[in-house]
């Protein structure tokens, strides 16, 4: 059992893979011997927002927390299984004097692991130290004053990684399962973005230092958004980044740049002061799922409720998950994510508010794989951002985006659907995002690709008719106007920390449609 004089501290590593800032790993190596450990576990990886590409990006990320653990003296103990029983079989051998971990906003499956360890730890006597990872805060009665906290959590020092961590020569570390051992089907990842410390913070400081340049103008573009974006969002969902550093570190280069002169350092100020808005609304759309985790699985508004009944046409949603609709542009957006595991922001709200409106597909079959496709899914910014594009807020502005227009807009050259859908390349530069206008369509369309698998023009005004048509009367804006109090950010857009703040809006006022999140 734990020595009185050397207590065992449990540090447990979900979803915050690194050793710098990181309260828990500090503090509790502060007390006493630190035992940390991961714990794989397969009930998490058979939930079906789970998939391969998530699962590879840990793997990577795990072997660099390890590489960092054991330069401090301990390694990272790896245990697969139920985590109440893993920590169980610890306090039986070992004996535990506290358990440490960061709070985690995760999807239903890991709120009622949660639930279990915390009812674990009671009924043994073990205090379950947990910390605020990020600005997501754990029952707030409101969100007043939300964003100048966040403000002043993200100006708090960085905490330092111990400087040593006692060995132990008892406890040996179990190896990794393969993604084939948890039963994750080759999902076509062909690309991944790799996972680890090393490669967030090689990102982080290109983009700081001008690979960001051009990210407000790029950032809608497929073609040039994967260069000009930060691509940190993985880093930030498996915590290899801390998004206190991130800030601090953004907020540091913001400084330089102010005093530098010319159009480079002028136009770098501008694109960081973007993107650090961008780090405030990843917080706040997470924050949504804490206060309400319901809203992964049921409608903001109770209006909305059923507005899509299921199940999901099953034809519907095979062409919409494979990339062949019939429109160029958002197919070619689909393929690309499943070989790359990434998609720009712009396209995101794309692919689902066609989803939803167009093929009139429920959210929740459509939310599914596209968790799966996202190597950055982080579930409170995923399905707030999946209602919001498929107008169940009943808050936000209804934008059904127009996938034809949104390729001659992003794609005026046809290069992006032309890598992605092979099947279009003898169509003219002037048809390919309606090749169906092309004299000699018949000889492509339902043979080697397919025809629009719905009119647009219809489909979209069948759409308005029927998201309108439940936005009427005075109990509907009545409950909208409640989920804006509980929800909403209290003004059109949080700013940066050192700007002006804008003047609270009337609860009434409806909140922005743009995608928002840190996909990027």
């Amino acid at each position: 059992m734990t020595d009185a004089r050397h207590p065992l501290n449990v540090v447990w590593f979900k979803r915050d893979l690194r050793i710098e800032d990181h309260a828990p790993l500090s503090q509790a190596a502060g007390l006493g011997r630190v035992l940390p450990l991961y714990i794989v576990e397969p009930g998490l990886w058979q939930q079906p927002d789970a998939s391969r590409r998530q699962f590879e990006f840990m793997r990577q990320s795990l072997a660099e927390l390890d590489t960092a653990l054991a330069h401090l003296g301990q390694p990272l103990i790896i245990r697969t299984g139920d985590a109440v029983e893993v920590l169980e079989d610890i306090r039986r051998s070992q004996g535990i004097a506290a358990l440490w971990s960061h709070e985690e906003t995760g999807n239903r499956w890991t709120f009622a692991r949660d639930k279990a360890v915390a009812a674990w730890a009671r009924s043994h006597g073990i205090p379950w130290q947990e910390r605020r990872q990020h600005g997501v805060e754990r029952r707030i009665a409101s969100r007043d004053g939300w964003a100048a906290r966040w403000d002043r959590m993200m100006a708090a020092p960085i905490v330092d990684p111990p400087r040593a961590l006692p060995p132990f020569d008892s406890i040996v570390s179990e190896p990794l399962p393969t993604a084939d051992e948890l039963g994750l089907a080759d999902d076509g990842c062909i690309d991944p973005q790799p996972g680890g410390r090393s490669h967030g913070l090689d990102l982080l400081h290109s983009f700081l230092n001008g690979r960001g340049r051009t990210y407000r103008r790029a950032m809608s573009t497929p073609l040039e958004g994967a260069g000009a974006c930060s691509r940190l969002s993985p880093h930030l969902a498996f915590g290899t980044l801390s998004m206190r550093e991130t800030t601090q570190l953004t907020w540091a280069r913001m400084r330089e740049l102010k005093g530098e002169p010319g159009r480079e350092a002028s136009d770098m100020r501008a694109a960081l002061v973007s993107f650090s808005g961008r780090l405030h609304w990843h917080c706040h759309f997470i924050q949504k799922l804490e206060t309400e985790p319901a809203i992964e699985v049921r409608e903001f508004h109770p209006a909305l409720r059923g507005l899509r009944p299921g199940p999901a046409d099953p034809v519907r949603l095979t062409a919409w998950a494979n990339g062949a609709t019939g429109y160029p542009f958002l197919d070619a957006c689909m393929r690309s994510l499943r070989a790359t595991g990434w998609l720009n922001f712009r396209m995101r709200a794309m692919v689902m508010s066609f989803a939803s409106y167009n093929l009139w597909l429920p959210w929740r079959d459509t939310g599914l794989h596209l968790a799966r496709m996202f190597t950055d899914y982080e579930p409170g910014i995923h399905w707030s951002q999946v209602q919001m594009q498929s107008g169940t807020t009943g808050i936000n502005t209804i934008r059904i985006y127009n996938v034809v227009k949104q390729g001659h807009d992003q794609d005026p050259g046809g290069i992006f659907v032309r890598r992605w859908v092979p099947e279009l390349a003898a169509v003219p530069d002037g048809f390919i995002h309606e090749p169906w206008l092309w004299e000699d369509a018949p000889r492509i369309l339902g043979r080697t690709y397919p025809a629009p698998i719905v009119d647009l023009k219809e489909s979209t005004q069948e759409a308005k008719t029927r998201i309108y048509g439940a936005r009427q009367g005075q109990r509907f804006h009545a409950a909208a106007d409640a989920i804006q109090e509980k929800h909403g950010s209290r003004k059109s857009g949080i700013p940066m920390t050192g700007q002006k703040t804008p003047a609270r809006k009337s609860p009434r006022k409806k909140q922005p449609s743009t995608q928002l999140d840190l996909k990027l």
